[in-house]
């Protein structure tokens, strides 16, 4: 009996006001979904990590680091994308897709690209904080526990390459202030010697191509 309502209610179609709702509903929290359901997160706060690490305050400016983080988001999600266009968007303007089937199928590549991405523990977290029992299948883990999981480990995996990248210039800042303290020069901010050291060096081994190349790799 509930198999036959769910498949009455899979077949009915939104009514035209309720897809305009829906519609300006979905363009109000494109960027939520942008920054929170892709690989948004962690390109942006390991780009700023490397802003950081290097020590221009405002080099590159805010605006770049973001729009780079787009763009490499973008080309990481492209695959995904792609899978929703072909199994979800054009069966659904070919006439061959309700309205609910359409967004059902555009969610599960998206849902399977968090959940790759996603630590079992912290799952496990929103499980047991809401009592709910475990899933037998990934397919069956619900948005509601797959984003905010998803999120804290995207967080997580950010925080770790941007420890990695923070080692290497902290080295040059330690070296620099104890050449600094050896030669009685303790006036002088480290920073002064230590900016264009680092930026020499970044620049020689070719920073930027490493880290966009490390995070693309990060999501495969």
């Amino acid at each position: 009996m509930n198999e036959a309502a769910e498949q009455l209610l899979s077949k009915q179609e939104l009514a035209p006001s309720l897809k305009i709702l829906l519609v300006l509903t979905l363009l109000s929290l494109l960027p939520a979904i942008l920054i929170s359901m892709t690989s948004f997160v962690r390109t942006v706060v390991v780009l700023s990590f490397v802003r950081q690490g290097v020590g221009t305050a405002q080099t590159p400016p805010s605006q770049v680091i973001v729009g780079l983080s787009i763009f490499l988001t973008l080309f990481t999600m492209a695959p995904i994308f792609n899978e929703m266009k072909e199994k979800a968007f054009d069966p659904y303007m070919l006439g061959q897709m309700t309205d609910m089937q359409a967004l059902e199928t555009a969610s599960l590549p998206l849902k399977r690209f968090m959940l790759r991405q996603t630590r079992e523990a912290d799952l496990l977290l929103f499980y047991d904080a809401t009592k709910t029992q475990l899933p037998k299948a990934p397919e069956d883990v619900p948005l509601k526990m797959a984003l905010p999981a998803f999120v804290i480990s995207e967080l997580t995996t950010a925080f770790h390459m941007g420890a990695l990248i923070l080692l290497p210039f902290l080295v040059v800042d330690l070296a620099v202030a104890s050449l600094l303290m050896t030669m009685g020069m303790m006036m002088v901010p480290p920073a002064t010697l230590s900016l264009p050291i680092k930026l020499i060096l970044f620049v020689l081994v070719d920073g930027w191509h490493l880290v966009a190349g490390a995070l693309m790799k990060s999501f495969v």
